[in-house]
């Protein structure tokens, strides 16, 4: 079994000779980004509307059912990357230091999408309230529970500006290395068609050099 796996990853890696992500990490990666935009977004929107009504209920199983996603897709990315996914190695140029600051970055924004959609699931199950959760009427589950709730909800809002730090960090470090260093750190995660066309200056600035 432990071949086998070893196996596909070699022979995903020998498909990849243009240091950039396989394709299904980067539609990974990038269908997180779009579940992450919908549940700060619909968050955003529960506060401004904040009527209790049917609108702040349907924003609600929005938020609900793009966390449990979101868990989903972690875990599949993390099981991926551990045994099939292609990871192209930093540059060369990459200072040790800078390459483990970026990987500490990558751990804790996994570490905190897996835990945020735990705490934001717990903290309304303990209102022992019904929810609606992937379009579907869950019953309550637990008794209402105020004490137990409040931890879970300062444990989320903490984790929610954890992660709006992380992610931050990871987008600026990512601009940082493609408007000012000039690398194709960035490109390595673009899906494939946009990632050659912005190569291509990149590669030419190199060759002129």
């Amino acid at each position: 079994m432990t071949k086998d796996l070893e196996s596909a990853k070699a022979s995903a890696a020998a498909t990849h000779v243009d240091d950039r992500f396989d394709g299904t990490s980067i539609m990974l990666h990038w269908l997180t980004v779009v579940l992450i935009v919908v549940q700060f977004t619909s968050v955003w929107a529960i506060k401004v509307v904040g009527d209790e009504g049917p609108l702040e209920t349907m924003l609600l199983s929005i938020h609900l059912t793009c966390g449990m996603l979101t868990w989903i897709v972690v875990v599949a990315r993390l099981v991926r990357r551990r045994y099939f996914a292609y990871l192209p190695p930093f540059p060369p140029s990459m200072p040790k230091i800078q390459q483990t600051i970026a990987k500490a970055n990558e751990y804790g924004l996994y570490f905190f999408l897996l835990m945020q959609p735990v705490t934001g699931l717990a903290r309304v199950l303990l209102r022992g309230h019904p929810v609606e959760l992937f379009f579907w009427r869950v019953p309550a589950l637990m008794e209402p529970d105020p004490a137990m709730r409040s931890l879970f909800v300062e444990a989320h809002e903490i984790g929610a500006k954890a992660l709006m730090v992380l992610i931050g960090l990871h987008v600026g470090a990512a601009l940082f290395h493609h408007l000012i260093l000039r690398d194709s750190v960035l490109l390595r995660m673009l899906p494939r068609i946009s990632a050659r066309a912005k190569l291509a200056p990149v590669f030419a600035k190199k060759d002129a050099e």
